[in-house]
């Protein structure tokens, strides 16, 4: 989809809203308000958020809304120390299949530090503090995403994955930090493959989901 397609809209269909801790990559292990919206147009065999695909199905809601609930679920004190804005995180399904500026103003305006988790399958939008580009082999990113990626995050399914993921890591810039992560129903499997290829290539560092591990959304 190109930014010519992009719809500027003021509701944006939500799947799901939520305050818990960052289960993966750069900022594992923090607070973090996650917006997770629903549409997604890569289709991922192994995606463990089918439900988000059809944005359809989703509500659309204000995007004023949208941040005043998460204003609401992030305790005071982190909302009025410079060094300890609140993250939002924006997902999905793709979040990039909509126009994101509107809603980053406001996340910003209102004191957040902005997120995006994304394949980069669709045309940049958004004012971003971190920039997560999540590939897909499905439908390829664009250039202009991985140009600005924060942290390239190279999902492994199987071996080939580890060369298709240096693929990408040619592609972004020279301070993105590269993350190597078990697809989680491969983790026993693949996850010792990934140790070795780290060891030997030590440009990458490990992902692991623990959202999953300590059961929290």
């Amino acid at each position: 989809m190109s930014q010519s397609n992009h719809i500027l809209a003021e509701t944006l269909p939500v799947m799901e809203a939520f305050y818990t801790l960052q289960g993966e990559g750069a900022h594992q292990g923090k607070a973090a308000y996650f917006i997770r919206l629903g549409g997604c147009d890569v289709g991922c065999v192994w995606c463990d958020v089918k439900e988000s695909w059809d944005a359809n199905v989703h509500p659309q809601k204000d995007i004023d809304a949208i941040v005043e609930d998460a204003l609401n679920a992030v305790p005071e004190w982190q909302q009025d120390r410079v060094n300890q804005s609140p993250i939002a995180v924006v997902t999905g399904g793709e979040p990039l299949m909509h126009q994101l500026n509107p809603l980053t103003i406001m996340l910003k305006s209102a004191g957040f530090r902005t997120h995006i988790e994304t394949s980069g399958s669709s045309a940049m939008s958004g004012l971003w503090d971190w920039v997560c580009l999540s590939p897909k082999k499905f439908k390829a990113p664009l250039p202009e995403v991985a140009g600005v990626a924060d942290e390239l995050k190279i999902i492994v399914y199987n071996k080939s994955d580890f060369a298709w993921g240096e693929k990408y890591a040619a592609k972004v810039n020279s301070r993105c930090q590269l993350f190597l992560q078990p697809e989680w129903s491969k983790a026993a499997e693949i996850t010792p493959l990934i140790v070795e290829y780290i060891k030997a290539n030590p440009k990458w560092q490990l992902s692991l989901q623990i959202h999953k591990y300590i059961n929290v959304p």
